[in-house]
C-alpha cells in the first residue's frame, strides 16, 4: 500500500516541476511517516505523535521539512486537511567567518582549483550547487557575469564575477575540455561532497575552529556586501531570494552597527 501512495506522491511533485532534490527529500520524509504509521494508521493524531517524538531529538529546522513534506502528501495524495502546526524554529545565526579568517583559508590552499572554487563561493555567493552545475557558457567574460541557470526556486539570475579572479577563471576555462567550469578526476562535474570536503579541510588546515561549509561562504559574501553599504535589495537579487525577509536575517548576522556604536561609559 505505501509503495503506491508513493508513487501517487512522486506524480504529485512531478506535475508541479518541484526539483530532484526536493521530490527525493519528499519522498523520503513521507516513506519514514508512513512506517511510523504502520500500527497506528494514518491520520492526524498520528502525524503529530510522528512529529512530537522527532522533535525529542532533532532540531526545530529539520523537523519543519518533514512536516510540509507530510503536509503536502495529506492534502495532495490523501486529499485530507490537517491541522497540525509547524514547530517554532531556534534562531540561531551563522558564525560568520572575518576577513582575516578568509584570507587565511584561500593562502593555505595550494591546489588551483580548490582555491578558485573558495574563491568563487565566497566572491559570489553562490550555493555549492550552482557552482557544481555551473558551466562554462554560463559565464560572460566580457561583461564580467555569471548567468545562475535555473537556481533554488527554479528561476535564473545573474551574479558579478569578481574583477580579482576573472583571468584565472578565463585561464581554467580553457585549460579543461569539460562542458562544466570544475569537473571530477574522473570526468563530468565535481560532487557537492568534493566540494564541501575542500571547503572544510581547506579552513582545519588554516587553523579556524568554527565549523566551515560551502553555504557559510554565502552566508559571509552577504553579511561583508550588507557591511560595506550595498543595498539589501540588490543583495536580495544576488542571492536570489524570493522575499525580502530571507535576506534581512543578514541585519541580524552583520556586526557593523554593534561595534560602531558608542558606549557612554567612554563619554565619563
Amino acid at each position: 500500500m505505501s509503495n503506491g501512495l508513493l508513487i501517487k506522491l512522486e506524480k504529485e511533485l512531478g506535475l508541479r516541476n518541484y526539483s530532484k532534490k526536493t521530490l527525493k527529500s519528499y519522498i523520503f520524509s513521507v516513506k519514514k511517516f508512513l512506517e511510523f504509521c504502520q500500527n497506528g494508521g494514518i491520520n492526524e493524531i498520528e502525524f503529530k505523535k510522528y512529529i512530537l517524538e522527532k522533535l525529542n531529538y532533532q532540531n526545530p529546522s529539520t523537523v519543519a521539512k518533514d512536516l510540509f513534506a507530510i503536509k503536502f502528501f495529506f492534502e495532495n495524495v490523501l486529499k485530507r486537511t490537517v491541522d497540525v502546526p509547524t514547530p517554532k524554529r531556534n534562531k540561531t545565526l551563522p558564525d560568520i567567518l572575518s576577513l582575516d579568517e578568509l584570507k587565511s583559508i584561500i593562502k593555505i590552499v595550494i591546489n588551483p582549483k580548490h582555491k578558485l572554487i573558495i574563491k568563487l563561493l565566497y566572491g559570489t555567493g553562490l550555493r555549492v550547487s550552482e557552482i557544481v552545475n555551473l558551466k562554462i557558457q554560463d559565464i560572460d567574460f566580457n561583461e564580467k557575469l555569471v548567468k545562475v541557470r535555473l537556481g533554488k526556486g527554479k528561476k535564473d539570475r545573474f551574479v558579478k564575477l569578481p574583477d580579482s579572479i576573472s583571468s584565472e577563471i578565463k585561464m581554467f576555462c580553457n585549460l579543461g575540455n569539460s562542458l562544466h567550469v570544475f569537473s571530477s578526476n574522473r570526468g563530468g562535474k565535481l560532487s557537492i561532497k568534493s566540494i564541501q570536503k575542500i571547503v572544510s579541510n581547506s579552513a582545519k588546515k588554516a587553523g579556524i575552529r568554527k565549523r566551515v561549509y560551502p553555504h557559510l561562504l554565502r552566508h559571509s559574501f552577504a553579511t561583508h556586501l550588507l557591511e560595506q553599504g550595498t543595498d539589501l535589495r540588490v543583495i536580495q537579487k544576488l542571492l536570489g531570494h524570493s522575499s525580502i525577509k530571507t535576506t534581512q536575517i543578514y541585519t541580524q548576522i552583520s556586526q557593523a552597527s554593534i561595534k560602531n556604536v558608542k558606549s557612554p561609559l567612554d563619554n565619563l
